[in-house]
């Protein structure tokens, strides 16, 4: 009896002690809480990717802090921005400024690769959250993957995945690449080989091309000289329309040779126009006229943008809310915790179908082959893709050589 009520002491004080334990780090985290919960949109604002995700991100942001009610845990939430100009440096030395002086506790959007890799480093060493909408490379959940990084609308794994396969299997099994010559196209130009070596294809040649190029008329012409059913475009934004544009002033696809947009948002269909884009199969993982969901919120933001949102407007509006969520539910801003909560739910809404985290820090999800209308088919300006197939999120997301990444457990 004596030992029984000992034991009953024992674990008593243990219990008391552990809730102790607990009510000292809810506390801690309660105080450690800043005066103002702090987003920062980092992306390009006023150049070639601009369009895709630039001011129209802000506005998202926005929109998704005004749902949610504008503050979180009675701190008052806001937006603040930055444009990075696609330089790894300045993007690196913003978010270092916002992370260890300005008080922001999450980074959104980052486009472009090379700036992603860098502000996710930052992110790394500061313990601080950056979720990106706008970066493509695979490399973010892959070697330089992060425990505070998370990557949330598509990646060049899903792009290659996507069209690439599709294009494959549809018989464009000989490929010619004309690559953004930086970290995205890069990893544009070898996760989309992967998968054209596994479908059976081939690929003929590549060439590198500076970011933000003019003229791509000498490019084209390797393009066509190779004799490459598909030629591959790994670039994106401005770099993507002019090369679409040239090609059809060279008469490359009149002569036989097909485009493979690897990564084309409606903005960039929008710019190009129907009767240029027409019949161009690409991938996606939002479009704004899907669904009555999408329609909905995509009513709001061309309320208030004039225009429709692409996939990293939607995704910067959905990582934010769940973001701010995750920190409700915690009670912190701490990144390792926050990022954690966020992990440990299946995402569904508006954008994200059938999401779930892998341990790399990929939101795992359906992506969907589109093709554009032709003019004939279009019955309004924005009126651009047709689905042709939805793609599992497991399908798409499938890495052709595993993962390097070292938070992947085995």
């Amino acid at each position: 009896m004596k030992r029984s009520s000992i034991a009953a002491f024992a674990m008593a004080s243990l219990m008391a002690g552990a809730a102790q334990v607990q009510a000292q780090a809810q506390t801690a985290a309660a105080q450690a809480l800043p005066d103002v919960v702090k987003i920062g949109i980092l992306n390009d604002m006023t150049s070639l990717y601009a369009d895709n995700g630039g001011p129209g991100s802000v506005t998202a942001a926005q929109m998704a802090v005004d749902d949610f009610g504008g503050t979180v845990l009675g701190k008052k939430i806001e937006i603040i921005n930055a444009d990075h100009q696609n330089k790894p440096d300045i993007g690196s030395s913003i978010a270092r400024q916002w992370f260890d002086h300005d008080g922001v506790s999450m980074i959104a959007d980052v486009p472009t690769s090379s700036v992603g890799l860098a502000v996710q480093e930052v992110a790394r060493a500061t313990n601080k959250v950056v979720i990106n909408s706008g970066s493509a490379t695979s490399d973010l959940t892959g070697k330089a993957c992060a425990p505070t990084g998370l990557h949330y609308v598509y990646n060049t794994v899903a792009l290659a995945n996507g069209t690439g396969a599709a294009v494959v299997k549809a018989g464009g099994d000989s490929w010619f690449f004309i690559t953004a010559d930086y970290a995205f196209g890069h990893a544009l130009e070898r996760d989309t080989t992967a998968v054209v070596q596994a479908n059976g294809g081939k690929v003929l040649g590549s060439v590198k091309v500076p970011l933000n190029n003019a003229d791509f008329s000498s490019f084209l012409l390797q393009a066509q000289a190779s004799k490459a059913k598909i030629i591959g475009l790994a670039n994106a934004g401005g770099d993507t329309q002019n090369t679409i544009k040239q090609a059809a002033e060279f008469g490359i696809t009149e002569g036989g040779q097909k485009l493979a947009g690897l990564l084309v948002f409606s903005a960039d269909v929008h710019s190009i126009g129907l009767p240029t884009a027409q019949g161009l199969q690409l991938t996606e993982s939002f479009y704004w006229d899907q669904d009555d969901q999408t329609r909905a919120w995509s009513k709001k933001f061309f309320d208030k943008t004039h225009k429709e949102p692409t996939m990293i407007h939607a995704g910067v509006y959905s990582s934010i809310m769940h973001y701010l969520e995750a920190v409700k539910a915690t009670g912190t801003v701490d990144g390792p915790t926050v990022v954690k909560e966020i992990k440990s739910k299946p995402i569904n809404d508006f954008l994200i179908r059938n999401g779930h985290w892998n341990e790399d820090g990929m939101l795992v999800h359906d992506m969907y082959l589109y093709e554009v209308k032709k003019p004939s088919e279009s019955k309004g300006e924005w009126d651009l893709y047709k689905v042709i197939a939805t793609i599992p999120g497991d399908q798409a997301y499938k890495r052709p050589h595993g993962n390097e990444c070292p938070l992947v457990k085995g």
